[in-house]
């Protein structure tokens, strides 16, 4: 049996137009999750290092939560499961909206949180307690020196793993195809079952999601190496 593949096919009618909007749809949910998993990381590491035994166990709680539940189960708890406890205008209004894509953008933001936290509190575990000390007794209250003097640092010892996660949460985003969210993976899909072209339609998706992780990596790599130039 030969196998004969052949990429023009999916220049046809309007797959090249799906393929695109799915990239811009994976992009911007990549986008929007990884500033809200930033956001909330950096807000969970504050916390941790407060010496506060109960903030602590909180924050303890939602890290295990997320980094042991599988994220499939977290977007479907968000889609199908959290509108149902708002009124019914609101369980409407989300019907009306994006909600496929909000709450998958929420759902992979809320999870990545976690493991960015985790990466933040390695690199302040490496910060001499000594900085916060002097932070503090410079008059800096326990926010200010966080943010001016502890968050900066952790940020760029943490840059390898955030990298890595940073990879690891553009390629999760590919199960918000499961509740409808036409990304790459969603579009891929659509093409090969009314072409019946599988090979080149996941072929392509496969390069698509190489060559984007390829290029986080290149960009984690040169701020690595430009980060510990001006650390010296």
């Amino acid at each position: 049996m030969n196998l004969k593949i052949d990429f023009s096919v999916l220049l046809r009618d309007d797959y090249p137009k799906w393929i695109i909007d799915g990239v811009v749809t994976m992009l911007q949910l990549t986008a929007y999750s990884w500033l809200l998993a930033m956001a909330i990381g950096i807000v969970l590491a504050v916390i941790r290092m407060s010496n506060n035994r109960w903030a602590e166990y909180a924050v303890a709680g939602y890290v295990e939560y997320h980094q042991n539940v599988p994220m499939l189960v977290q977007i479907f708890i968000w889609y199908f499961a959290v509108p149902t406890l708002f009124p019914e205008p609101v369980q409407q209004w989300f019907n009306a909206q994006r909600s496929d894509f909000l709450f998958a953008a929420i759902a992979v933001g809320l999870c990545m949180a976690a493991y960015v936290s985790e990466d933040l509190r390695s690199g302040i575990r490496a910060i001499p307690r000594a900085q916060m000390e002097a932070a503090r007794a410079l008059g800096l209250s326990y926010l200010k020196a966080c943010r001016i003097v502890i968050i900066p640092q952790a940020l760029r010892i943490a840059i390898p793993p955030l990298v890595n996660h940073t990879v690891l949460l553009f390629k999760n985003t590919s199960l918000a195809m499961a509740i409808g969210v036409a990304e790459l993976t969603y579009a891929t899909r659509e093409i090969e079952s009314q072409s019946f072209r599988t090979v080149e339609a996941y072929l392509l998706a496969t390069t698509v999601y190489l060559g984007i992780s390829l290029l986080i990596m290149a960009c984690g790599a040169v701020l690595e190496t430009k980060f510990r130039i001006k650390g010296r």
